[in-house]
């Protein structure tokens, strides 16, 4: 009778120390505090009961936020920018979802400089893209009208818009349209009853981030807008210069809690849409 030969101890995982690892992490790290460090000075300035800015604030007040939503100059230029920015999201995404769907189910050879005419507004900086709006406008008479808000807007907001609704649309069978069409319906009459239901998170999404890019868009506005319209980001601007109290960083956090806003409903739209494909 032989032995068995004992079983032989598993070898054990020892965890490694990985210094580029934790480099990296540790770099990340420094990047999104060195991000989020204005946000979190801003954001207490706000509270301050000073007349002027202070940090760290010497006690706790509403009064800035009060005097935000009862001055009817700030009123009215948070009314132009939300009517620019809605009108600038609906613009946006009816011609976005039309240039998305000419790049994903277009002519291949049309591809990459429709892509590159989409990306310029993204590439070039926007001081240019605001100088270059204003010397076209002022040949047009329409700087400080809501036509050249919305334009200038539009031009900025089109190319995230392309980009959301083309990651939807390319996650969407082209077969199920040529389906479609082979019972009678034509392209459009397919696009609306096929396509267009199963890529609504998509344009919600970038609906959303067209808003909030008019919304919260300086240096374009700047150029733009007149003596009578202003929008708020330039408001602000004149403020600073003339009269800076803690109203500005009271508008700046109500900013900062509207992109978060934003950000989190186009996560959860981007949630509903995995729930439902997985479906």
């Amino acid at each position: 009778m032989t032995d068995t030969p004992s079983a032989l101890p598993a070898p054990r995982n020892k965890a490694r120390f990985d210094l580029g690892s934790l480099s990296l992490r540790v770099y990340v790290w420094l990047v999104v505090l060195f991000i989020m460090l204005p946000t979190l000075i801003i954001v207490p300035m706000s509270f301050s009961p000073a007349d002027y800015l202070e940090f760290p604030p010497r006690g706790f007040t509403l009064h800035w936020y009060e005097e935000f939503f009862a001055d009817p100059q700030w009123q009215r230029a948070t009314l132009l920018s939300l009517r620019v920015a809605a009108l600038t999201m609906v613009c946006s995404v009816v011609i976005g979802t039309m240039v998305a769907y000419a790049i994903v189910r277009g002519a291949a050879r049309l591809r990459p400089a429709t892509q590159l005419m989409v990306i310029g507004p993204v590439i070039a900086p926007h001081i240019a893209v605001a100088v270059a709006c204003y010397l076209f406008y002022q040949r047009l008479g329409v700087v400080g009208t809501m036509t050249g808000f919305v334009a200038a807007h539009t031009v900025l907001a089109l190319p995230f818009v392309v980009f959301t609704v083309s990651a939807a649309l390319s996650r969407v069978d082209p077969d199920l349209e040529s389906a479609a069409m082979s019972c009678g319906a034509s392209r459009l009459r397919a696009f609306f009853l096929v396509t267009l239901p199963l890529i609504v998170p998509g344009l919600l999404s970038g609906a959303l981030f067209a808003f909030i890019i008019s919304f919260d868009e300086p240096v374009v506005s700047f150029f733009v807008s007149s003596v009578r319209q202003r929008t708020l980001p330039r408001r602000m601007f004149e403020d600073i210069e003339q009269n800076l109290t803690p109203v500005i960083p009271a508008i700046a956090t109500l900013l900062t809690l509207l992109s978060i806003a934003v950000l989190v409903a186009a996560a959860l739209l981007r949630v509903m849409e995995a729930r439902r494909r997985s479906r």
